[in-house]
């Protein structure tokens, strides 16, 4: 029996793993947590691809399993913590309030067309055309950990940024644009790279380097703003191409 053909796998349910675990913490209202296991998915995500490059055992069942595996942690988890927040921040002003919520679950829905998407597109082998879900669920799920962790520790400061993250119309308008991201035929750069060399490399790197600035500064607030600063580069990138 060949054990090393089966590593990817196994980290790549591990990924699944975190999933739903973040869903069962996210049903509990534990929005924090289920937050946490995006992160620790993401990572998951990550290293599956890396040790089937590593171990040349790279396959057709190991492509399917990860897109599976994604769905669940990158689609349908961030769904529920959107669907939490919703809950938190609905105005009690607004007819139909307790149908609202579920708007959230188009990140779902469109998380399932993006992975699919994916799976058949011959362009997308080292770029991405629409936003990785991934890098959407990270964005929401960053949402919990400003809300819970960072505005609590200063409400005075954030007091105007916490009335924004859980104002109705924003959520709603932020899960329409999120969603739309996914499917939009837009060319964003993805962050493998094939040497380290900064020619070739420049916007990964001017991204790395924005990240780590904002990262220092504005801790959880920066999540959001990394991801809006990769799609911007992207676009920069593919006009300087034309």
């Amino acid at each position: 029996m060949n054990i090393k053909k089966h590593i990817p796998n196994f980290i790549t349910c591990l990924n699944l793993a975190s999933g739903c675990l973040g869903i069962a913490f996210a049903t509990s209202n534990h929005l924090v947590w289920a937050a946490y296991m995006i992160g620790i998915a993401a990572v998951f995500d990550f290293l599956d691809g890396m040790f089937a490059r590593l171990l040349n055992v790279r396959s057709e069942i190991g492509k399917q399993l990860d897109s599976l595996c994604d769905m669940v942690s990158f689609g349908v988890l961030p769904g529920f913590i959107l669907f939490g927040i919703l809950k938190l921040g609905i105005d009690p002003r607004i007819e139909f309030r307790e149908f609202i919520p579920y708007v959230a679950f188009l990140i779902p829905i469109f998380s399932a067309l993006r992975l699919a998407k994916f799976n058949i597109d011959e362009r997308q082998t080292d770029s991405f055309i629409g936003l990785p879900t991934p890098a959407n669920a990270i964005l929401i799920g960053a949402l919990p950990l400003i809300i819970n962790i960072q505005i609590k520790s200063d409400p005075t400061l954030y007091h105007a940024l916490l009335n924004a993250l859980l104002n109705t119309n924003f959520l709603i308008v932020l899960t329409f644009v999120m969603s739309y991201l996914l499917i939009a035929e837009i060319p964003l750069f993805s962050m493998k790279v094939k040497s380290l060399k900064f020619k070739g490399n420049e916007y990964r790197y001017i991204l790395i380097f924005i990240a780590i600035l904002l990262s220092i500064f504005l801790k959880f607030i920066a999540i959001p703003l990394i991801i809006i600063f990769y799609i911007i580069l992207s676009i920069i990138n593919n006009l300087q191409k034309k």
